[in-house]
């Protein structure tokens, strides 16, 4: 009798974190960011996003 073969298990939860500190949670993935919130935060500026009000 053959050994079935078994599928690797699927990974769930945050796999990536901030390119910037590593923290995995508040990121911002949009338009390819993948900043968390602080470090958006820091260099949103020099990104070229602009604060309104």
């Amino acid at each position: 009798m053959p050994q079935p073969v078994l599928k690797p298990k699927k990974k769930f939860g945050r796999r990536d974190g901030c390119v910037r500190c590593g923290r995995k949670r508040g990121l911002i993935r949009r338009y390819g960011l993948r900043l968390c919130r602080q470090c958006f935060r820091e260099v949103a500026a020099e990104l070229g996003f602009k604060k309104y009000s």
